[in-house]
């Protein structure tokens, strides 16, 4: 197996500490104002119109990778990793439906089924990047408990918020650290394919989504029509399309053992 073990263990390090300070917070409940969006119109019988078709977008690019990954065979892919790629688009097409079925009645009961594809899809990307930049026999010895790790995170959220002690470390574990793992590894390891840039396409676009989502009520005040939150929808589905049209376009540059 060949790759950068002192790469490995710096970013593991890096890593560890932000899990020991995160872990070492009290329990972080659930706010219940996390449900309370800008833009609650209803259109044609459905609540929170344009928050919920927003979704149809993940569906759409997930469909697509999922296409390309076993029909087209368009995707330039680790052969041995095609579990993962798979996971990574099945996890956003269900993503579309799960916050299209949390968004039609928002709550700590519905939210679930929003974060578990999220969860997904999370873990399988970065088993990916493992694979593509570090070790594929890494990548792919990670991949499934990376997938149960990110999906107990959200059962482990929804049991402490159902006996009234709602816990979300974890579960932020598994959305962020990806967001600080993922820079560290493109920034400072050698990738397989070409398009490399689309991770950091992907990457951008979540960013902005999730300021986006942060301002969702300012941005619904001025430009009235369209939230921040529907935007972040939008936004990340587009970074998931930048991603698949790298897939698509890459090249093999070289393979790790």
């Amino acid at each position: 197996m060949i790759y950068n073990r002192k790469g490995i263990i710096g970013i593991s390090i890096i890593l560890l500490c932000i899990a020991i300070g995160v872990l070492a917070l009290d329990p972080i409940a659930q706010s219940l104002e996390y449900h309370d969006f800008a833009d609650n119109r209803t259109f044609f019988s459905i609540p929170n119109f344009y928050n919920v078709l927003s979704n149809i977008p993940f569906i759409i690019v997930g469909f697509m990778g999922l296409y390309s990954l076993y029909i087209s065979n368009k995707i330039t892919k680790l052969d041995e990793l095609k579990v993962g790629y798979s996971c990574l688009f099945l996890g956003l097409l269900l993503i579309g439906f799960g916050s299209g079925y949390y968004h039609l009645w928002p709550s700590n009961q519905t939210l679930v089924w929003d974060r578990l594809p999220m969860t997904l899809a999370f873990m399988a990307l970065i088993a990916i990047i493992i694979a593509e930049y570090l070790s594929v026999t890494l990548g792919k010895r990670l991949l499934y408990p990376l997938l149960i790790v990110g999906g107990a995170s959200v059962l482990y959220w929804h049991y402490t918020e159902s006996i009234g002690a709602g816990d979300l470390r974890f579960y932020i574990l598994v959305q962020f650290l990806p967001l600080i793992a993922i820079p560290l590894i493109l920034l400072f390891m050698k990738p397989t394919f070409t398009y490399g840039n689309s991770y950091w396409w992907l990457l951008g676009t979540y960013i902005i989504a999730k300021v986006f989502e942060h301002f969702d009520q300012f941005i619904y005040e001025v430009l009235t029509a369209i939230s921040g939150h529907t935007l972040k929808h939008l936004i990340a589905a587009l970074g998931m399309l930048l991603l698949l049209n790298g897939y698509n376009k890459r090249q093999k540059m070289a393979v790790k053992y």
